[in-house]
């Protein structure tokens, strides 16, 4: 009874700290991945600098947000992945219904951007269906992935080395549920790879001020060609 009473307590808490709006719109804004300080997320939240130490230090204490010192600057940045699966999973909440669900994000987010550090959106979903269309990966319970030896073959030949990525500290793969498409795209540690191997060989380019990816003339070839895409 005691763990479960400590195991709502510490939920109730986390959710009170997502929950008032400036707070929130800090935790969105650090979605892509990029650290900020604290008064770019005071100009994010539209609060005053000192009201944005008071929510960030809310946020820290709830192991929501991590702090990374330089010199004389602060840099926020999400706690983790599951943080950012949380946010996510909420987005596709608040957006849901009983009514047959219609996109309403705007067409750059909803064709591809970053969830965190893989790759979310039309671009995302496309991705994972092709993936499992192609057998290259299968389903290992509780919406996990794991690759089949074709899979295996396939990421090593992209330069992604496959028992590195497996023995990395979180979930190797897994479907997560896309809050515009309400499909799953991949996540773990095989999407956060697939993205940043997607960036450097330029098959993406990230924008600096938002979450979106705008996918290359290059990448459109390559994902054709490998994947079998029409992107």
């Amino acid at each position: 009874m005691d763990v479960e009473y400590q195991t709502d307590h510490a939920a109730s808490r986390i959710a009170a700290a997502i929950g008032e709006p400036a707070r929130a719109r800090m935790l969105y804004c650090l979605m892509d991945s990029h650290a900020r300080t604290s008064t770019e997320l005071a100009v994010v939240a539209d609060v005053s600098p000192s009201t944005a130490s008071v929510h960030l230090n809310r946020l820290t204490t709830e192991r929501l947000v991590k702090v990374l010192v330089q010199g004389k600057h602060r840099y926020y940045s999400l706690e983790g992945p599951e943080v950012a699966r949380v946010l996510e999973g909420l987005s596709v909440l608040a957006g849901g219904s009983g009514d047959k669900f219609v996109p309403n994000t705007p067409n750059r987010l909803r064709t591809a951007r970053t969830c965190y550090d893989h790759i979310a959106g039309t671009l995302g979903v496309s991705l994972h269906d092709r993936l499992k269309t192609m057998g290259w990966l299968t389903a290992d319970g509780d919406e996990s992935y794991e690759l089949t030896p074709a899979g295996v073959r396939a990421f090593e030949a992209l330069g992604i080395d496959v028992e590195e990525t497996r023995v990395l500290r979180r979930r190797f793969a897994f479907g997560c549920l896309d809050w515009s498409e309400r499909r799953s795209h991949l996540g773990g540690a095989l999407g956060a790879v697939l993205l940043k191997m997607a960036l450097k060989k330029k098959w993406v380019v990230q924008d600096l001020d938002s979450r979106a990816l705008r996918v290359t003339s290059f990448g459109r070839r390559e994902m054709g060609s490998r994947f079998g895409m029409e992107v």
